[in-house]
């Protein structure tokens, strides 16, 4: 291993920043100034510093937040912090959209572009209204830089907006990459990250020592060109972002069980979670036993809510059941498909629940220690989980010996930093690794061998959430609800021209039509997409489509994570699906040549078509040779990427062709 470290030295800030994560450099090996005499003697760091390579993103977290940037210098110094090779550290700062490897103002503002937002009425002109205050996108104007952005998972309430200001007080110094240490002792002190540790929401995050500009964030939707403009200039002034309430109309519902605390239950508050039937399936995990939880959750027929549909039971099982230890318990919290947002409001509204989740899949897969993979465009989500996971230790509810059960196990939250690929498990472990965040070959499955090369089940949010009702109400009940094929109940992400746009939850089986009904109705529908970019879409006159795996897949789409994405006939369809397809150019990581290639040939062939859009007949100037091209180049794609990006990168522009008939 050639490490190769140049000679560019870290300021004091970068310098500060990465050794609040790390701690100070006990040698001149790992980066002390001064070389001591036993340095000269022998070196030391080597194999205990590479075992620290997982520290590798959270140390660039650390420095992107202090400083706004990520240095030559200050990339020196964290790889000879963790001994990992300079260029091996560069391919993974420049693999996330959210790392800036060149010099940008403090305050970065991410300006949602992506199909939710771009469908709402006036984006256009409002992106062109930013434009004109801040600049073009990109060029730095008045300590402050904007750029567009993929889907922020607010679409409830687009078009969106997220504004960073780097600072002291930021996440990585006293949270998540830190460890339990560093978090109980910031909770110790009354704070956490520089806020409250009774906090719940807010614009601006994050606090300093006087003279120190702080750490913030703002979430700004919907993002109006001046709201956009404000928080460019001040996001610690920034309103308060609404409850996680009101992104679920049903909140209340006594017939509700995913969402049924949402606006009940102080999310902010262990007392409160517990008072509204929290912890009463971790003491009935305690009571079955490893072997009944694996029963109780297989008889149930949960499957996977990412998109996958993969039995849950059957994954816990057969992770569980593997001699290699230790095992682990990975959330995939990085919710990045375009138009979703449920587990936001899940892990914002009812953080508990998936702390209690987490520790069941622990218990059941004989795993003693968590990971939870959260987006990094997600402040508000970081900030409740960092505090919840803080009580819920400091309770007995994680830690050594959990409810007192001689039961260990310990979660630890880990930040993306915008990357949607990360969203498949393999690529997610290599990015919790210190890795660039591309997919892995299978066999070997995660199950045998996955997060550091040990047995690792993989699961997202909504999945998991779902495990309390299992062991709440039992597998039989459950398995009642909905469908013989799909079971329980399912949150839907309705956002576009519905009149109330959010998180619902219904049991499998319920219609399209039902729901958008349930949503205030679509007047004027056109069209549908189910199931976010990598879904299909369905015609507006298609509403009695069963919401089901099995029943989409013979209506000839997909029910993917669950998004409902309604569009009108005000929406240029043409722009839509451009949209999809810049979205899965920039997202593919590029590994195999069937989606590094395929993604850009897709975008080209839509960029000529929605040129020839309304200038010519159908099927003059190359539009039918541009469309055999789009078949061609999407089934390649399907056939042969490595993974589900390239392999459903063509899906929705094929349906809407096929269903819709664009390009017609």
């Amino acid at each position: 291993m050639d490490l190769r470290f140049g000679d560019s030295k870290p300021t004091d800030e970068e310098k500060a920043a990465v050794d609040d994560l790390l701690g100070p450099p006990p040698s001149a090996w790992e980066g002390a100034d001064d070389r001591s005499t036993g340095d000269l003697r022998w070196a030391v760091g080597g194999r205990d510093a590479r075992e620290r390579r997982d520290l590798l993103l959270p140390g660039l977290h650390a420095v992107n937040d202090r400083v706004g940037w990520i240095s030559e210098g200050a990339l020196t110094y964290l790889c000879r912090r963790l001994t990992v090779p300079p260029a091996e550290a560069y391919g993974v700062a420049t693999f996330y959209s959210m790392f800036s490897m060149r010099p940008r103002p403090s305050t970065v503002v991410h300006v949602c572009t992506d199909i939710a937002c771009a469908a709402a009425p006036g984006a256009e002109e409002n992106r062109a209204e930013v434009e004109r205050r801040l600049g073009p996108a990109g060029e730095a104007r008045d300590g402050a830089v904007w750029q567009p952005s993929p889907c922020l998972g607010l679409c409830e309430r687009a078009p969106a907006a997220l504004a960073v200001r780097a600072g002291r007080g930021c996440p990585s110094a006293a949270g998540p990459g830190a460890g339990a240490a560093a978090a109980a002792a910031a909770a110790a002190e009354g704070s956490l990250n520089g806020a409250p540790v009774n906090g719940s929401s807010g614009g601006g995050q994050g606090g300093a020592a006087d003279g120190d500009v702080p750490y913030a964030t703002a979430v700004i939707a919907p993002a109006t060109a001046e709201a956009v403009e404000a928080a460019a200039r001040a996001p610690e002034a920034a309103e308060e972002e609404p409850a996680p309430a009101l992104a679920v109309p049903q909140a209340g519902d006594p017939g509700l069980k995913l969402l049924s605390r949402i606006g009940v239950a102080d999310p902010a508050s262990l007392d409160s979670y517990r008072a509204h039937g929290g912890y009463r399936a971790l003491r009935r995990a305690f009571a079955l036993g490893p072997a009944g939880v694996l029963r109780e959750v297989t008889d149930s027929g949960l499957v996977g809510r990412g998109g996958a549909a993969f039995p849950t039971g059957r994954k816990w099982q057969a992770t569980a059941s593997q001699p290699d230890q230790p095992h682990y318990v990975v959330c995939n919290a990085d919710e990045s498909e375009p138009g979703t947002f449920k587990d936001r409001v899940l892990m914002e509204g009812d953080p508990f629940a998936l702390i209690e989740a987490m520790t069941i899949a622990g218990y059941a897969t004989g795993a003693h220690k968590g990971f939870l993979y959260l987006r990094g465009e997600y402040p508000r989500a970081l900030r409740v989980l960092t505090e919840a996971v803080v009580q819920a230790r400091a309770r007995g509810l994680l830690g050594d010996d959990v409810l007192g059960q001689g039961y260990a196990f310990d979660i630890e939250i880990r930040r993306g930093a915008g990357a949607y690929i990360c969203g498949e498990e393999t690529a997610l472990f290599n990015s919790l690794e210190g890795n660039r965040g591309e997919p892995r070959s299978k066999p070997p499955f995660p199950v045998e061998k996955g997060l550091f090369g040990k047995p690792t089940a993989a699961n997202n949010v909504e999945t998991l959430v779902n495990v309390l009702t299992v062991l709440e109400t039992g597998a039989e009940v459950y398995a009642a609800i909905g469908t013989e094929k799909s079971t329980g109940p399912k949150l839907f992400c309705v956002s576009g021209s519905v009149a109330r746009p959010g998180i619902y939850e219904l049991p499998f089986g319920a219609t399209l039509g039902e729901l958008l009904s349930l949503a205030g109705g679509a007047p004027d529908l056109r069209a549908v997409l189910l199931g976010g970019a990598a879904g299909g879409f369905v015609r507006g006159d298609e509403l009695d489509i069963p919401l089901t795996f099995e029943g989409t897949r013979e209506a000839g789409t997909t029910l993917g994570s669950g998004v409902v994405l309604a569009l009108d006939s005000s929406v240029p369809l043409p722009r839509v699906l451009l949209r999809i397809a810049e979205f899965f150019r920039d997202e593919s990581c590029g590994q195999c040549v069937p989606c590094r290639i395929g993604t850009v040939r897709q975008e080209e062939a839509l960029h000529r078509l929605a040129e020839r859009s309304g200038r010519s007949p159908a099927g003059a100037d190359g539009s039918a040779e541009d469309i055999a091209l789009l078949r061609e180049v999407g089934a390649a794609m399907r056939d042969a990427s490595i993974c589900g990006l390239g392999q459903t990168a063509w899906n929705a522009v094929e349906s809407a062709i096929d269903r819709l008939g664009a390009y017609a």
